[in-house]
């Protein structure tokens, strides 16, 4: 990795990405919000795997960007399965649940960067910010004064790990390498999806809330 990250990952780093809420209280927390979680997994698959065949057709296959990308796809398959248990154990309903207004919306967003015009660089922006936002926020409930209560210790375990970080980390790595060799057209555009990103969670975070 270069020793200073490209302006646009700095960026990311110095957003506020969460409202001031207790830092355990994270979306996946709460149980009447699982469907939508589920829903929005589900709409990510598709979108990962865009990634992945934009990976092969637009990487450097010597730095094994098709690996990493392939381990999220697997990862994935574990992830809904979970959700599917989790769901079962506390009644929750997943066919029944109806997607909200800011589900829709991050979906269709997601759906939107599938399409082949959109560049490989564009794509592993996006993919990096939203696990990214993930695994941070998780490992937030794992710090020492962090008050998680300790039925929730599991949950944000999963996706808090430092497993998940590294892999994080290789995504990082990614947008590096990707950003270092891009267009100035390709960066623009890279910078306006990291936006659109962060104004997704943040609205998907307030529909957790019920404040949308």
């Amino acid at each position: 990795m270069a020793e200073e990250a490209p302006p646009l990952v700095r960026r990311s780093h110095q957003t506020s990405f969460y409202p001031q809420h207790s830092r355990w209280e994270h979306r996946y927390l709460r149980l009447q919000n699982m469907g939508q979680d589920y829903i929005f997994v589900r709409a990510f698959v598709p979108f990962v795997a865009s990634v992945l065949t934009k990976a092969y057709k637009g990487s450097d296959d010597g730095n094994g960007d098709v690996e990493v990308i392939l381990g999220g796809v697997a990862a994935l398959h574990d992830e809904i399965s979970w959700f599917k248990k989790e769901a079962f154990k506390w009644g929750v309903q997943l066919s029944s649940i109806v997607p909200q207004k800011a589900n829709q919306e991050y979906c269709r967003f997601l759906e939107s960067l599938i399409s082949p015009e959109v560049e490989y660089t564009v794509a592993a922006v996006a993919f990096w910010a939203i696990e990214t936002i993930y695994q941070e926020s998780f490992a937030h409930c794992l710090e020492d004064d962090s008050k998680t209560p300790p039925e929730l210790k599991e949950t944000c375990q999963r996706w808090g790990n430092e497993s998940f970080g590294e892999y994080c980390n290789s995504l990082r790595n990614i947008v590096d390498r990707q950003l270092e060799k891009a267009s100035d057209d390709v960066i623009t555009k890279a910078e306006a999806t990291l936006l659109r990103v962060l104004e997704h969670e943040v609205d998907f975070w307030n529909m957790s809330h019920r404040r949308t």
